[in-house]
This record gives structure tokens, C-alpha cells and sequence, in this order.
């Protein structure tokens, strides 16, 4: 399978309207090469990290969260956005601990995720954590009623079959999971 990378389109202009604490927005106008122009509006993110933390028992580690762009409560696994520069490995860590409160002896990269690539420039890394141990956990003032819970692979299959687990992320991460143990 050959990927096109070709662009048939030149930037004519580029401008950052504005300036937020979880992206910007950026606007570009661009003109094809047929002569016609168009306008590219574009999410720039950080990027984040997701964590498929499993226990020794197999469980794996979720948390149910409220998602207020969607005004609703989700079951995702642990996330979290980068901060500036900073490594998504460094990043997966502190995202375990902060939200369940598991530290991890072993984490180890499974692949990555553009989220929405139609208008959005974040990347998820996706990690394995396990030989987890409980701690407490450090919550941002927004996850305070984040609940924590524990499913085997097949309760999350069944889960996201019957439309109960919808985030993407999350599916991604239970597919590389499966992907990786059947090696």
C-alpha cells in the first residue's frame, strides 16, 4: 500500500487567533493548485498519554469520569494531556498515579493515535503499565468525582460491543492490549 504524501495546496496564510490553556486555534489559507482557495482551521495540541495498566490478576484499570464538552460520564483508561515538551513516557507515568493512585514497575510504549487528523494535531502514546502498587491518588480539581474500577479484557470487550464503552482512546488501547498478548 503506497500512503499519499503529496500536497496538491500552498499556505498563503497562517495565524494563531487564539491562544488557549488546552490548544490554540490556529487558521490557515491555503490555495490548491487548481487556483481555488480554502481555509484549514486547526486544533494545535500537545498530544497526550494513555495507560493500559494491568494487574497482576489480569484486571485492567479504568476510571469513569464526567467529559463536560459532552455533558456526560465516560469509561475511559487513565489519560492525561502533555505539558510543553514533555515526554509521553513521563507523561503516562504521573497520569497513573494521579488518577488511580497505581505506581508502576513496568511501562512500556504500545503505539499512537491521532485523535481527530481532520482538524486536530494531537497524538496519544499509547503504554502498557503492570507489577502495579496501590497508592493514592493526586487528582486535578476537575477529576475529583473520577471513579476507579477494574474489568478482565473480556467485561471491556463486551462493554465497548454494547455501545457502553465509546471513547476512542480507549478501544485503541484495548486493541493494542489484545494485539500484544496474542505475540
Amino acid at each position: 500500500m503506497t500512503i499519499l504524501k503529496t500536497m496538491n495546496y500552498k499556505l498563503l496564510k497562517s495565524e494563531i487567533l487564539y491562544k488557549g490553556k488546552v490548544f490554540d486555534h490556529q487558521v490557515d489559507e491555503i490555495e490548491y493548485k487548481s487556483g481555488n482557495k480554502g481555509i484549514r482551521e486547526i486544533a494545535i495540541h500537545p498530544g497526550g498519554a494513555v495507560v493500559v495498566a494491568v494487574k497482576d490478576d489480569g484486571k485492567i484499570i479504568l476510571v469513569k469520569q464526567f467529559r463536560y464538552p459532552l455533558k456526560t460520564t465516560l469509561i475511559e483508561l487513565p489519560a492525561g494531556k502533555l505539558d510543553k515538551g514533555e515526554d509521553p513516557l513521563v507523561c503516562a507515568t504521573r497520569e497513573l498515579e494521579e488518577e488511580t493512585g497505581y505506581k508502576a514497575k513496568e511501562i512500556k510504549r504500545l503505539g499512537q493515535i491521532y485523535t481527530a487528523p481532520g482538524y486536530c494535531t494531537e497524538i496519544l502514546h499509547i503504554f502498557f503499565a503492570g507489577g502495579l502498587t496501590p497508592g493514592n491518588h493526586n487528582r486535578e480539581e476537575g477529576e475529583m468525582g473520577m471513579e476507579i474500577f477494574e474489568l478482565s479484557l473480556q467485561e471491556i470487550e463486551r462493554l465497548i460491543l454494547a455501545g457502553k464503552i465509546t471513547d476512542a482512546k480507549t478501544i485503541v488501547g484495548i486493541y493494542y492490549l489484545k494485539n500484544q498478548l496474542m505475540k
